[in-house]
């Protein structure tokens, strides 16, 4: 086994490959279907927005209402069309991905239980560019293989005024 000296291993660099960075307005309505009764959220916060390879990530935080710091933090990771993965931690914990066609097998943890669900993706239409835009994705949820909910989530994104 041939052993290589630190001096001799070639530099490993990382490049961020940041092409954009911007503070933004995020409103988020988010719909949910359980039995034919409709449940509608609406969030609007600020967050950040960025482009690193050609993949584009809306960061946000959020807190409960009885709190007055942030409990969660969302990322979203958005590529093109066809993939939106949606991380949440602090609290709770939980990670969705929805692609257009497929069921995943997601985390999600509502901070009394943990379990795995099925994601079940619809549709993506992302209409984000550099300064802003709309994102709107459509997904069923199942635990344990039994229909949970139907889910909408739409997403207009506007930069701040101290951007532009």
């Amino acid at each position: 086994r041939a052993l290589i000296r630190r001096e001799q291993a070639p530099a490993l660099r990382y490049t961020k490959d940041v092409r954009m960075k911007k503070d933004v307005m995020i409103l988020i309505k988010g719909t949910q279907e359980v039995d034919g009764e409709k449940d509608t959220i609406e969030l609007m916060t600020k967050g950040r927005y960025y482009k690193r390879r050609d993949v584009l990530y809306l960061s946000y935080e959020e807190m409960d209402e009885e709190d007055t710091e942030p409990t969660m933090k969302t990322l979203l990771k958005i590529e093109g069309d066809n993939r939106v993965t949606m991380t949440r931690s602090g609290k709770r914990h939980q990670q969705l991905i929805i692609e257009k066609g497929e069921r995943h097998q997601c985390h999600y943890d509502n901070g009394y239980a943990e379990w795995i669900m099925g994601i079940q993706g619809y549709g993506i239409e992302n209409g984000l560019e550099d300064n802003g835009g709309i994102l709107n994705f459509k997904y069923s949820m199942d635990i344990n293989a039994m229909f949970a909910s139907e889910n909408e989530v739409n997403i207009v994104v506007k930069e701040c005024e101290e951007n532009a």
